[in-house]
């Protein structure tokens, strides 16, 4: 069953930006120790700094990657946040990609 989770955003939820963000690095990490993990996971709008040099949520980043979940970011969110060289793990992507894994999915969750 092909999986994929969709990250639109750096933080996790709407209201308190400080706590929406430390619940995406709990989220993240606790992925990162799930026996079954999503195929691909999508990253697009702010969701694309999570993949980026500097990214406090790095650490589960590349292990989600190392463990061999595949981690695509928007080209188009990349460029706006002028991420260009600075996307570590992962590939940079378009908006045909992103329909192309979503359309295939079996199931599509967004966070």
């Amino acid at each position: 069953m092909r999986k994929i989770i969709i990250v639109n955003s750096e933080r996790m939820g709407h209201g308190d930006d400080a706590l929406g963000a430390r619940l995406m690095g709990s989220f993240l990490r606790k992925l990162c120790n799930e026996k079954t993990k999503p195929e691909k996971m999508l990253f697009y709008n702010s969701g694309v700094k999570l993949l980026a040099e500097g990214s406090t949520v790095l650490d589960a980043i590349e292990l989600l990657a190392k463990s061999g979940v595949e981690l695509i970011a928007c080209g188009s969110c990349v460029h706006h946040y002028k991420l260009e060289n600075k996307i570590e793990p992962g590939m940079i992507g378009d908006m045909k990609g992103i329909i192309s894994e979503i359309m295939a999915a079996d199931t599509v969750t967004t966070i």
